[in-house]
């Protein structure tokens, strides 16, 4: 690799960008530099992670679907995998291979997180990228198994209604309370204080044994079960935020090996670090293994790994200060400029940043009261992220209604 550290840490000039729905409001680095990250990430990998710090911040949002873009136009990356449910990322795939309605259609179904303007527009490259490629175009997946949606409520509460309407307030005091976490997760409505106080697995349960004693409910039960499931499996069901690694690992490993296109993997650096990770906020879990550290083991170095943090900045969800001394993020700040990025694969840089280190993580039941705890832990952070890159302010992505 080169070593010319400057031309790794310094943006240049923006002086180009790709065609296509460009990404809204004007990205940290320029048009080169981001060349460059791609060039680097593509030379010897099968899978790419790119995770951001937050899911909240349009300028790492942007920049991650920059590399993204360059790895599929320059460098032949056909798949994209997010951290949704199959049946999510079959709506997408059918909006980027040319299906009907607008972007915001294809993700009124999906996570809050991709619910947004910016990966609206993300979709809308892929699918103008896609339209004079036919026979070689770039796929969307969704890492975990199908999970309820709001319309399963609806049926089972149908069912109620006609086959014994005596129940109905008693199921529907079950199932309203929980279906909310479909718009708001339910470990989000615990920090913010707006859970209503009874686990949401518990009145799953209870809405499972009542639809099961009803006469003629076998048409109704997969969707009661899927609604248990979707509430047992969630971080507040599970009481952990690692989510099912192997689950997810697997589903990006079995399409690869399915279709041998080349995949970026898109999610929070907890999940895409290639090395176990321990975070903050439950640290008596100790290191867990995510997506990314799995799909390390089986791929080894074709698996690289992406982090995308920042300094400082408003995220609309919350305005967060300036990282406390022990976070990488405030050695990274160090350099005053818009944006920079380190390839630690790189000797130099690998002997300059390795070993144990802590990284910001604004989840969203981020507090600034307890600033220092939202983070996670690595062994060694050139084993956990090949590639770095850091933005020195952030703003918030634009929601959808």
């Amino acid at each position: 690799m080169p070593n010319d550290a400057t031309a790794r840490r310094h943006p240049l000039p923006a002086d180009r960008y790709p065609a296509g729905p460009q990404p809204s409001g004007a990205l940290p680095l320029s048009a080169a530099v981001l060349d460059e990250i791609a060039g680097r990430l593509a030379a010897a990998s099968t899978v790419v992670g790119i995770g951001e710090s937050t899911r909240f911040s349009r300028e790492t949002f942007g920049v991650r679907d920059e590399l993204f873009r360059r790895l599929v136009r320059d460098h032949g990356f056909r798949a994209l995998a997010v951290q949704d449910d199959t049946a999510a990322g079959a709506a997408l795939d059918a909006y980027v291979l040319g299906g009907e309605g607008p972007a915001e259609a294809a993700l009124a179904g999906a996570w809050g997180p991709w619910r947004t303007r910016e990966m609206a527009t993300a979709l809308e490259w892929i699918r103008a990228f896609n339209a004079d490629r036919t026979d070689d175009p770039v796929r969307v997946l969704g890492v975990k198994p199908v999970q309820a949606r709001p319309a399963d409520y609806d049926t089972v509460l149908d069912h109620v209604r006609t086959s014994a309407p005596e129940l109905l307030a008693e199921a529907a005091s079950h199932l309203d309370p929980i279906r909310t976490a479909h718009r708001t997760d339910e470990h989000v409505q615990r920090a913010r204080g707006i859970h209503p106080g009874r686990p949401f697995a518990a009145h799953a349960r209870d809405a499972l044994a009542l639809v099961e004693a009803l006469p003629g409910a076998d048409p109704v039960l997969p969707n009661m079960r899927l609604i248990v499931d979707f509430h047992e499996r969630s971080v507040a069901g599970r009481a952990a935020y690692a989510g099912e690694a192997g689950i997810w690992a697997d589903a990006i490993g079995a399409a690869h090996d399915r279709t041998g296109r080349r995949t970026v993997y898109w999610d929070g650096i907890a999940h895409t670090s290639a090395a176990r990770t321990t975070l903050g906020l439950a640290p008596e879990r100790g290191p867990q293994d995510g997506v990314g550290s799995l799909l390390r083991t089986r791929y080894g170095t074709q698996y690289v790994s992406v982090a995308i943090g920042f300094h400082h900045g408003d995220l609309g969800v919350a305005v967060v200060p300036e990282p406390s001394g022990d976070l990488v993020d405030a050695r990274l700040g160090e350099v005053d400029r818009p944006a920079h990025w380190l390839d630690l694969r790189h000797e130099d840089e690998r002997l300059r940043w390795d070993g144990p280190a802590k990284a910001r993580v604004i989840s969203g039941i981020y507090t600034p009261a307890r600033d220092a705890a939202e983070h996670l832990a690595v062994d060694s952070l050139a084993d956990a992220f090949d590639v770095l890159i850091h933005v020195r302010e952030v703003s918030p992505v634009h929601r959808l209604p």
